[in-house]
């Protein structure tokens, strides 16, 4: 596996673009994105556990249901969520406008995504208006990529994208990745959208079965602020422009793509979790020595979506006390007499609790460790192999100060 550039458009066949409409009063950034496959596209999605789904989640889920796609629609600056009958009109609006600049697919091979604040009614019709212009932005490039990038980003201060090239059956096939993601982000699922892209060539249930085990270990272990959003989705295309042979869950080279798409979100998990609204410093959690995966997941999470234990992230103040604190809240089972407690960063580690107990460690080189921009909390249980990290970050004044006028 290699990392390569291009993101979205380092795959053969896959073309992107961005530009300005206008949907948000007073913006001046892109805010409206083309992705679009030259060819037919087999596709699977995983969307929001939300029960007040944006429309276009809605309409996603019914372009994707039946394993096929060839292009996706997203804006920036309104989240059509909580606009009734009217959003779900405009949603279906942006899915046709769409298909008719592309004249060879159908509103059923479009999914749509949008993004920003909840509850405003979708200016559609700038969508429709600039359709033209979107189209004759397409490019098979990095810039394309890039311009598509920047039109779904919101609160986001840093670009999140990724790409690898890997090997099948000697023939050479690429992932490629965008991400928005800064705040309203809670697992299951984290609040993003999440465009991915391949050529190599895969069947629908394989690539569904991919991208699910993807999510769970990946965008499903991310949380910045305990708020799981209404327009969250990730969506995967496979055109099979690398020429190898269709890949099943049974194929020996399943695991190879199938890894490879765990290791472009993970990648992208991290990305996320670094841009935290108001966030200084990326926090992994790991939990090792548990008796299964579930287990030492809902630890992993409980312990990153503390808001005492973000806190002191943000204070480097090596207060464990609030990592087992958060543990015994989690609903699972486990042996606090038994369980370790570390802090890593480049500046090394230290053991701050030991089968649940105080340790005597220096406070000045905890402060140092915690003081870095990633850090990470080590938790052993000693009760098996299984291990799982979930991926957050610190707690800060920004937060407040970005969300308290979010809609202004």
């Amino acid at each position: 596996m290699k990392e390569i550039k291009g993101g979205v458009c380092a795959p053969k066949g896959f073309l992107a673009g961005g530009i300005r409409c206008g949907i948000k009063a007073g913006s001046q950034k892109k805010d409206l994105a083309l992705i679009y496959s030259q060819k037919p596209c087999n596709a699977a999605g995983v969307f929001t556990s939300n029960k007040v789904k944006a429309a276009s989640v809605r309409v996603s889920q019914e372009s994707v249901a039946d394993g096929k796609l060839r292009a996706i629609i997203a804006n920036s600056g309104n989240a059509n969520a909580c606009t009734g009958q009217a959003g779900m009109d405009a949603a279906r609006r942006m899915a046709c406008a769409a298909a008719s600049a592309l004249s060879s697919i159908e509103p059923s091979d479009v999914a749509v995504a949008s993004t920003g604040v909840i509850g405003v009614p979708l200016p559609v019709e700038a969508i429709e208006k600039n359709i033209g212009a979107l189209k004759a932005a397409l490019r098979n490039d990095e810039q394309g990529h890039a311009d598509a990038l920047e039109a779904i980003m919101t609160t986001d201060t840093r670009k999140k994208e990724f790409a690898v090239e890997i090997e099948i059956g000697g023939n050479t096939a690429r992932i490629g990745a965008m991400t928005k993601g800064s705040g309203m982000i809670h697992p299951n699922m984290a609040t993003m959208l999440a465009f991915i892209t391949t050529d190599a060539a895969v069947e629908r249930d394989a690539l569904d079965s991919a991208l699910r085990r993807a999510v769970k270990r990946s965008f499903n272990r991310l949380t910045v602020d305990g708020d799981t959003s209404t327009n969250d989705m990730v969506l995967v295309m496979a055109n099979g422009e690398a020429g190898n042979t269709s890949l099943t869950v049974e194929s020996a080279g399943y695991e190879i793509f199938s890894g490879a798409l765990e290791k472009v979100c993970v990648e992208l998990t991290r990305k996320m979790a670094r841009d935290g609204e108001g966030a200084t410093k990326l926090v992994t959690v790991t939990v090792t020595g548990a008796g299964n995966e579930e287990t030492a997941e809902a630890l992993a999470k409980s312990v990153a979506s503390s808001s005492l234990v973000k806190a002191a992230c943000f204070g480097a103040d090596a207060n464990w006390g609030r990592v087992l604190c958060a543990m015994g809240y989690a609903g699972v089972d486990f042996d606090p007499e038994k369980t370790d407690v570390s802090f890593k960063s480049s500046s090394g580690e230290i053991e701050v609790c030991k089968d649940g107990g105080t340790v005597q460690f220096s406070e000045e080189k905890a402060k140092e460790i915690l003081s870095r921009e990633e850090i990470e909390i080590l938790i052993r249980l000693g009760e098996g192999d299984a291990k799982a990290s979930v991926w957050g970050c610190d707690l800060t004044y920004d937060y407040v100060k970005i969300n308290g006028d979010y809609r202004s």
